[in-house]
């Protein structure tokens, strides 16, 4: 039970891993809140489906991808030439995206894949007979992070890569440097919207099943996975970094998974997204804070003492 509990965990956490890994290139290297990541994950998990219900399980995750590059092409777009704000960029991107996404599944909100060849059931066949056979999920997922994370490591120390990173550090810095910082943002957040469209491709054919909603809260599940990676290792390289991001996108799934396991309602579990980012956010804040209380508490025993 528990080890089925863990598996469940790990299997979600590594795929949803790779939103987070994305928001750790928009969010912590450009310094840019990406708000059109629900849509843009609901987006490559509509076009995975559609290219693997067309018999294409391989070819569906770069065209997901591409969808992904396209979707963050056009939210840097509105930041960098049309003057809109970051923040309300992601939302119009991810409002036109539920349109878009309808017209993808071909106007249905729910696509079927129960007898669908996709990437697992191709790597299932693959391992048959293996003492991986049964791990088949967990082989592509790890696969999928682990490629991701060594390409987030050479590129992030290329030229380009470190140009992306002055970016969200001081883009005033960037451009007396003769850096174009609205081409480091676009080439940014194409990347990182890339890798939420493939999360999004891998989800939907390990379920094995596609609707509409299937990358609601996204942003809230990734952001919070990031928050707690960050709690475990906040600085060092990027490759420790990248690490912990999915570590947190593997313990924020483990408390979910525990929280279905108690039979808890459908409709308490967005509360307990909202509690698990209220705690990393607020968890370092409050673990800094407790020696002053411990010493305004001794100082406060001391006049109880005197008196």
């Amino acid at each position: 039970m528990t080890l089925s509990l863990i598996q469940t965990a790990l299997e979600l956490g590594l795929i949803c891993s790779l939103t987070t890994l994305a928001l750790f290139l928009s969010y912590s290297m450009l310094n840019i809140c990406d708000l059109s990541t629900d849509g843009c994950f609901t987006l490559g998990a509509a076009v995975g489906a559609v290219m693997a219900l067309a018999g294409h399980p391989i070819l569906a995750i770069p065209a997901a991808m591409a969808a992904g590059i396209c979707s963050g092409f056009l939210t840097a777009l509105l930041q960098t030439k049309m003057g809109v704000n970051s923040l309300l960029a992601g939302i119009i991107v991810n409002t036109g995206l539920y349109s878009i996404n309808i017209a993808v599944m071909g106007g249905s909100s729910l696509l079927n894949m129960n007898k669908t060849v996709t990437v697992f059931t191709l790597t299932k066949d693959l391992l048959a007979g293996t003492p991986l056979a049964g791990q088949y999920k967990l082989v592509v997922s790890l696969a999928a992070v682990a490629l991701v994370i060594l390409f987030l490591v050479l590129f992030l120390n290329t030229e380009l890569g470190l140009a992306i990173r002055a970016t969200g550090d001081n883009p005033d810095m960037v451009r007396s440097s003769s850096i174009n910082p609205v081409f480091t943002t676009i080439v940014g957040l194409c990347i990182s919207n890339a890798f939420t469209a493939l999360s999004g491709c891998l989800l939907a054919q390990s379920q094995k099943s596609v609707n509409i909603d299937i990358g609601g809260g996204m942003v809230t599940i990734a952001l919070a996975s990031l928050l707690i990676g960050r709690t475990l290792i906040s600085r060092g390289g990027i490759f420790p970094r990248a690490l912990s991001m999915t570590a947190g996108s593997f313990v924020f799934r483990l408390v979910y998974t525990i929280a279905l396991r108690l039979d808890m309602p459908a409709f308490m579990l967005k509360l307990v997204s909202s509690v698990i980012v209220i705690l990393a956010i607020s968890g370092p804040y409050l673990k800094s804070q407790l020696p002053m209380l411990r010493r305004r508490l001794a100082q406060e025993r001391e006049e109880d003492d005197i008196c």
